[in-house]
C-alpha cells in the first residue's frame, strides 16, 4: 500500500508522519520527533538547517526500517524565512531565524519607500516585524554582499526539498508569507521589488500547492540506500497546510489553527484589502486549491513555551500536560496581558517580561505559576474573542462555531474558555491538522483524493473531534473590558 509521507517543522520541534488511506479513513503515525531550536551567534539568531536535512534523511531511514512503500512526501514549516542560492546551487550563509533583530526599525524604512497603505493594496499581508520584506530589506539597507551574489531565493520548506531532489520551486502559500507577492494575480509584485531595490532574478515561478518537484534524487537515494520516490510542495506554509485539515463540511467558517501561533480566520475566494482591513491588519494568505487565508496572526502558545523554557533551565521538570492542571486549578478572572505586546517578541525571560507587563498596567503581581498559566490562557481567548469580532465586522458574517485545530487543542482549558469567552461553540481536531492537511494534499496531487472538499470530508470520518458548549457566566464581560483596555 503506498504511503505519503509528511515531515510537518514547527518553531521549536518538527515530526515526521506516514498516511495512507483504507476503507475511506486517513490512518496516520508518527515515525520520528525532535527539536528544532534556534542557534545564537553573537547578536544573531540562525536555524540549524543542515541539521533539519539531517532529520529529514532520519525520518526517511525510519520509514524504510518500517518497510513502509512512500508514494510521495511534502515538506510543511513556519513562514518566512528563506535561504539564498549562488549560480552554481551552493547555499550563501546559514539561513536567519524570524526572530532575528536585523528587521528592527526596518518597518518605518519600508512604509516610507512604498507607503503602508499601497503595500497592503498590493499584498494585503498583515505587517509584522518579521516579514520576509524586511528581512530582504534590511540586507540591502545594510549593504550585505549575499544579496548581490545570490540567484535564487528559496523558503524554508522549497530549501529543504531542493537539498533533497536538485530542484527548485516556489510554492504558492509560503511565498504568499514574504509580503512581496501581488495577492490578486499570486505573481511577485515588481512594483514593491523594484522600489525596494531587490534583484527580480531572485524570484522564481510561484508554483500552485500540490506542484510535483520531482524525484528524490540518487545521491540521496544511495546514500540512505532507499528506492526514490517523489517530493511534492504540498502547502509549505504549515497554516495552510492545517487549514485544509479543517473537518467542516462548510464552505465558509472561523478556524484557529493553534500552536505557537494562532492563526484565526476564514478562507476567502479573493482576497480583501480593504482600508479597513488594513487598519485592523488581517492578513491574506495563499492557501490550498488558490484560497486566499483571511486571518490575523496572534502570538499564541510562545508565551507558554517560553515560560516552561525559563522555568527548566531553572531546574522545573513540569510538561506541558503538568503546567495545563496548574492553570486549571488557578483562580477565574484574575490578571490579563495583552498576548501581541512588543515585549513578548523575543523575551530573555519571558515570566519576569509577564511579571513587568503585570506591574506596568497597574495589575497585581504575582509568582505564581498557575496565576501565570490561567493569564496567558484567558487572555488568548479574549483575544480570539476581539479578533473574531473585527472578522465578522469586515467580512459582514456571524459565525456560531469554531474550528480549532493543531497542537494547542491537547490544552483542554484553552479549548474551553475559548468557547466560555466568545459565546461560540468550540469544534476541536485533529491535533496532528497540519501534517494531516499535508498528506491530503500531497493525495490530492496523487489523484487518490478529488479535491479539498473530499478531503475535508475525509478527515471529518478519520479524526474523532471534541466539542466544547460554552458556559455562561457574566463575568466575562466585565473581564473583556478590562482585556480591551490592555489594547490601547
Amino acid at each position: 500500500m503506498g504511503t505519503y509521507l509528511a515531515l510537518d517543522f514547527g518553531a521549536s520541534s518538527g515530526r515526521a508522519i506516514l498516511g495512507h488511506i483504507q476503507d475511506g479513513k486517513l490512518n496516520i503515525e508518527e515515525v520520528h520527533r525532535f527539536e528544532n531550536e534556534t542557534i545564537q551567534i553573537g547578536k544573531n539568531l540562525y536555524w540549524d538547517t543542515f541539521r533539519l536535512l539531517h532529520e529529514i534523511k532520519q525520518s526517511i531511514l525510519k520509514c524504510h526500517h518500517f518497510g513502509a512503500n512512500i508514494k510521495s512526501m511534502g515538506i510543511d514549516t513556519w513562514g518566512v524565512d528563506f535561504g539564498l542560492l549562488d549560480r552554481e546551487g551552493r547555499l550563501l550563509g546559514v539561513p536567519y531565524t524570524y526572530r532575528d533583530p536585523r528587521t528592527d526599525g526596518m518597518q518605518e524604512i519600508v512604509d516610507d519607500i512604498i507607503g503602508s497603505e499601497r503595500l497592503y493594496e498590493i499584498t494585503g499581508i498583515q505587517s509584522m516585524f518579521f516579514n520576509t520584506i524586511l528581512q530582504l530589506s534590511s540586507m540591502r539597507q545594510n549593504g550585505d554582499a549575499i544579496l548581490d551574489l545570490a540567484e535564487d531565493l528559496l523558503f524554508t520548506p522549497d530549501l529543504l526539498a531542493y537539498f533533497l531532489t536538485g530542484k527548485k520551486i516556489t510554492e504558492y502559500s509560503i511565498a504568499s508569507t514574504s509580503q512581496l507577492l501581488d495577492a490578486k494575480t499570486g505573481s511577485w509584485s515588481n512594483e514593491i521589488i523594484d522600489k525596494l531595490n531587490l534583484p527580480r532574478k531572485i524570484f522564481g515561478k510561484v508554483s500552485p500547492s500540490g506542484s510535483d518537484i520531482g524525484m528524490l534524487r540518487s545521491e540521496v537515494c544511495q546514500e540512505l540506500g532507499v528506492h526514490a520516490f517523489n517530493v511534492v510542495a504540498t502547502a509549505g506554509h504549515d497554516t495552510q497546510s492545517a487549514v485544509a485539515a479543517v473537518p467542516s463540511d462548510k464552505d465558509d467558517f472561523i478556524f484557529i489553527s493553534c500552536g505557537t501561533w494562532s492563526l484565526l480566520g476564514v478562507e476567502l475566494d479573493n482576497a480583501l484589502t480593504s482600508s479597513e482591513a488594513c487598519a485592523q491588519q488581517f492578513t491574506n494568505e495563499g492557501g490550498v486549491g488558490g484560497k486566499i487565508n483571511f486571518m490575523k496572526n496572534i502570538m499564541g502558545l510562545w508565551l507558554v513555551q517560553e515560560c516552561r523554557r525559563r522555568w527548566v533551565k531553572q531546574g522545573a521538570t513540569d510538561d506541558f500536560g503538568e503546567l495545563s492542571l496548574l492553570a486549571k486549578q488557578a483562580p477565574a478572572f484574575g490578571v490579563l496581558l495583552n498576548p501581541d505586546d512588543d515585549s513578548f517578541i523575543a523575551p530573555a525571560d519571558m515570566p519576569v517580561t509577564i511579571k513587568t507587563f503585570w506591574k506596568d498596567t497597574n495589575q497585581d503581581v504575582s509568582d505564581d505559576k498557575g496565576v501565570m498559566l490561567r493569564c496567558i490562557a484567558e487572555s488568548l481567548a479574549l483575544k480570539y474573542r476581539a479578533t473574531i469580532e473585527d472578522l465578522e465586522d469586515l467580512h459582514n458574517k456571524k459565525y456560531d462555531t469554531i474550528y480549532m485545530v493543531g497542537g494547542g487543542i491537547q490544552d483542554s482549558l484553552l479549548c474551553q474558555l475559548t468557547a466560555d469567552a466568545t459565546g461560540r461553540q468550540v469544534v476541536a481536531g485533529p491535533i496532528e491538522a497540519t501534517a494531516a492537511g499535508n498528506i491530503i494534499t500531497q493525495a490530492i496531487a496523487s489523484g487518490e483524493v478529488a479535491d479539498l472538499t473530499a478531503g475535508r470530508k475525509l478527515i471529518a470520518d478519520s479524526f474523532d473531534n471534541k466539542i466544547y458548549i460554552p458556559k455562561q457566566d457574566c463575568r466575562w464581560e466585565t473581564h473583556y473590558k478590562k482585556f480591551k483596555s490592555l489594547l490601547k
